[in-house]
C-alpha cells in the first residue's frame, strides 16, 4: 500500500504554493459562543485557536485589511431556514438569533469597521453577501480561519477557491472538535485548495504591508 503522501504526489497534488495576491481580506469563521463554549453541544474547547485567530485579526486591523466575522444563525424557530443541514445536525437549532450562542466569542477583538455576516449553511459564501462585498473591495486573497476545520472552514475554503480567490489557511488559527478530522482536512486542503501555512508566516505578511 502506498502512503497518503505517495498517493497524492502521484496525482500531482503536492504542495504548490499560490501565495498572496495584492489585496487580502480575513474571514473569521464561526468563532461564536455556540462553537467555542462546551456548554453548547456544538462547542469545543479551543483556547489556543482563539488566541492565534485573534492575533491574525489584530494584524489585519493594523494593516487596514478588511475583516469579516461569520456566525451560523437560524432565524426560524424550527431552523427551517437551514434546511437539511439542521435535519442532519439537530443541535444547530440551538443557534437561534439574538441568543448567547450566536454572539461572537468575547475574546475576539471585533472592530466597529468589521463586517458581521450571518449564514445558514457551512460555507460563508452560500446565500450571503460575501462574494459581492469582496468583489466591490477588490479583494483577491482570503485568509480563512476559525472553526471547524472539517466543516465550515473547509466549505468556505472550497467556495473561495471556486470563486477565484487565492486562499490561505493559518494552521494554528483553525480548530475542530476532532483532532483526527482537523489534521486530515488541513492536509487535504493544502493539497487541493489552499496554502496551509503557519500563523507566524501570515503575521509576517501583514506586518510587512
Amino acid at each position: 500500500m502506498e502512503s497518503r503522501e505517495e498517493i497524492y504526489e502521484h496525482a500531482g497534488m503536492t504542495e504548490n504554493p499560490i501565495g498572496f495576491g495584492e489585496r487580502p481580506a480575513i474571514v473569521v469563521v464561526d468563532i461564536q459562543n455556540g462553537m467555542t463554549d462546551p456548554d453548547n453541544p456544538l462547542g469545543s474547547v479551543l483556547p489556543e485557536m482563539v488566541e492565534y485567530a485573534n492575533e491574525v485579526v489584530r494584524a489585519g486591523h493594523e494593516a487596514d485589511v478588511p475583516v469579516v466575522f461569520t456566525r451560523t444563525v437560524t432565524k426560524h424557530p424550527d431552523a427551517a431556514d437551514m434546511g437539511v443541514f439542521a435535519e442532519k445536525i439537530p443541535a444547530l437549532k440551538t443557534l437561534q438569533d439574538e441568543t448567547e450562542w450566536t454572539e461572537i466569542d468575547n475574546r475576539m477583538d471585533v472592530d466597529e469597521a468589521d463586517h458581521i455576516l450571518d449564514k445558514q449553511q457551512q460555507s460563508a459564501f452560500h446565500g450571503t453577501e460575501l462574494h459581492s462585498m469582496l468583489t466591490t473591495l477588490g479583494v483577491d486573497t482570503l485568509v480563512v480561519l476559525g472553526c471547524s476545520t472539517s466543516g465550515c472552514v473547509r466549505a468556505t475554503v472550497f467556495d473561495a477557491v471556486a470563486n477565484g480567490f487565492r486562499t490561505i489557511v493559518p494552521v494554528e488559527a483553525v480548530g475542530d472538535r476532532s483532532t483526527e478530522q482537523h489534521e486530515a482536512n488541513l492536509f487535504d486542503m493544502g493539497a487541493k485548495n489552499a496554502d496551509v501555512i503557519s500563523t507566524a508566516d501570515v503575521l509576517d505578511y501583514f506586518h510587512s504591508q
